[in-house]
């Protein structure tokens, strides 16, 4: 199976998955996504999202 190239993330769906992902309420694969795709490690995952965010 070859590796599929990002193009485009949905910014809303995107933030909702970085305010879960601090939350700890991220499936494992979202997890791991997230963590590729900005380049943290899992320890790293404080400050991602400003404290002032709607919930």
């Amino acid at each position: 199976m070859s590796r599929r190239t990002l193009h485009w993330i949905n910014s809303p769906v995107l933030f909702e998955a970085l305010i879960r992902y601090e939350q700890g309420r991220l499936p494992r694969p979202m997890k791991l996504w997230v963590e590729q795709l900005l380049d943290i490690k899992a320890n790293e995952n404080k400050g991602l999202v400003p404290n002032n965010h709607p919930s």
